[in-house]
């Protein structure tokens, strides 16, 4: 196979498990967790490393910003024979109960985006793969950090979000993140959507781990709230549960089992 067009890189890489920053910024450091880590492609906002855990390879990518690129990783990825990715990146609070510097792990999103429409209409839901889940969870047990599972909502415009007042469609916008807080849902991003979507028709096992940089929601409703951009506890749990993924492939036991 010759090299995928976007991400630079071919089937005789022989991997099945990749950790998926968006910021190629991350990948550097993502990788310092594995043995004999090297860069092996730099290509748009694709950067990647290869290295090992447990004698098994693992590969280190970023997907840039948002569910288009995204959804173009997954789909190159799926064509060199990855089975299996865990996104370890940002995200902002929502819920009122989610502070800066806590995880959430993401079981579902709202698809407030545009890429998973063009794969399966708006009613299939966005869901994050069982095992996945649960191994991140397990993963996260581990860690010294406050945690979350549940529903996480993905958009497509990052000001949207923050400057919602002087869009256009602020009347839409405003009224959605009330109804998406009243609902519970933890926090919001811009990639799990596609990531969820596009792993769910290609069958590939795909999970989120993110780390909490801040809650808005938190501030203006005068609560406490830490502002952090620390990601190293959110990259250790994504090792973990790679970690613990193949040991269960390795013993042919499900990690529920």
């Amino acid at each position: 196979m010759s090299k995928m067009y976007h991400i630079g890189l071919e089937d005789s890489l022989n991997v099945k498990y990749a950790i998926l920053p968006g910021d190629p910024g991350r990948v550097e450091k993502i990788a310092e967790y594995l043995d004999e880590p090297q860069k092996i492609a730099e290509s748009r906002e694709y950067t990647s490393y290869v290295g090992h855990l447990d004698g098994e390879k693992v590969l280190v990518m970023s997907t840039g910003m948002g569910g288009p690129s995204t959804a173009i990783a997954i789909e190159e990825l799926a064509q060199i024979g990855v089975t299996t990715c865990i996104r370890v990146g940002s995200t902002g609070g929502i819920d009122l109960k989610v502070k800066g510097g806590d995880l959430v792990i993401a079981n579902s999103t709202i698809r407030m985006e545009g890429t998973s429409k063009e794969y399966v209409p708006i009613e299939f839901p966005a869901t994050a793969n069982f095992e996945v889940t649960l191994t991140l969870i397990k993963a996260a047990q581990k860690s010294n950090r406050n945690f979350h599972v549940g529903t996480i909502h993905t958009k497509d415009s990052f000001y949207g979000q923050h400057s919602p007042e002087r869009m256009p469609v602020s009347y839409e916008l405003l009224n959605k993140w009330e109804a998406w807080k009243k609902a519970g849902t933890l926090a919001s991003e811009m990639e799990c959507a596609a990531l969820f979507t596009v792993s769910q028709v290609l069958g590939i096992r795909s999970g989120a781990v993110l780390h909490v940089l801040w809650n808005k929601d938190r501030v203006k409703a005068g609560m406490e709230d830490n502002e952090t951009h620390d990601m190293s506890e959110a990259i250790k749990v994504s090792i973990e549960a790679i970690r613990l993924l193949i040991e269960s492939d390795k013993s042919g036991k499900k990690i529920y089992e």
